[in-house]
């Protein structure tokens, strides 16, 4: 089960040492453990753990490990769930500092149990829901299925820091509406593609920079 997953991050340019793969073998057991009482995933197999949401959460390491100006930054996951995205950013980058951001109390208390769990020091959580609540801001912020983009937009843009980067997954590479955009002060980069393993469609990760201002 690990091996797709490291040739997964191996394809992308990402090394993963030995305690990233320990800790993220370690994670996926512990999903798989509660999956069901907290309704965490509905995958049918461990493996599917690793190969679909783990791989998932790789591809934005990968983009960070390569993007990231300075050995410290922050990133913060919004709408973070079970932790897919952000905790397997903390694990396979750990310069990076990592907040989880997440609405449910029972998601945060698992979150927290399994950064305590994995020993990870980079990583925290944030029980608060966007729109209602300062999160602070970050140099990258990632999201994966929290609605459409041009709904999202607007309460993602107060938590990027000037020159910072919204990161969100898509399945199909929609566009924001260009008036939303200027409005917020972002501007559209390329999207990167990728495909998880044992898939043929291509999935994205869309990339939006917050401009600097005057």
């Amino acid at each position: 089960m690990q091996k797709k997953m490291l040739d997964f991050a191996s394809s992308r340019g990402l090394a993963l040492p030995q305690e990233a793969t320990e800790q993220l073998a370690l994670y996926a057991d512990l999903v798989w453990q509660k999956k069901d009482f907290l309704n965490l995933t509905s995958v049918g197999e461990k493996e599917e753990i690793f190969t679909r949401h783990l791989c998932d959460g790789l591809s934005a390491a990968a983009f960070l490990a390569l993007e990231a100006k300075q050995d410290c930054f922050s990133v913060a996951d919004m709408g973070a769930g079970a932790g897919y995205i952000g905790l397997s950013v903390a694990a396979a980058l750990p310069k990076a500092q990592v907040t989880l951001v997440e609405s449910l109390q029972k998601r945060c208390s698992f979150m927290n149990w399994v950064i305590l769990k994995l020993g990870l020091k980079n990583a925290s959580v944030l029980c608060a829901r966007l729109g209602q609540k300062d999160v602070g801001t970050f140099d990258f912020v990632t999201e994966r299925a929290m609605g459409q983009i041009n709904d999202i937009l607007p309460l993602i843009a107060p938590c990027v820091k000037e020159g910072g980067l919204f990161l969100p997954y898509q399945s199909d590479p929609a566009e924001a509406q260009k008036s939303l955009l200027e409005k917020l002060g972002f501007s559209a980069k390329t999207p990167v593609s990728y495909t998880l393993p044992e898939e043929k469609k291509e999935r994205f990760l869309a990339i939006f920079k917050k401009e600097w201002t005057l």
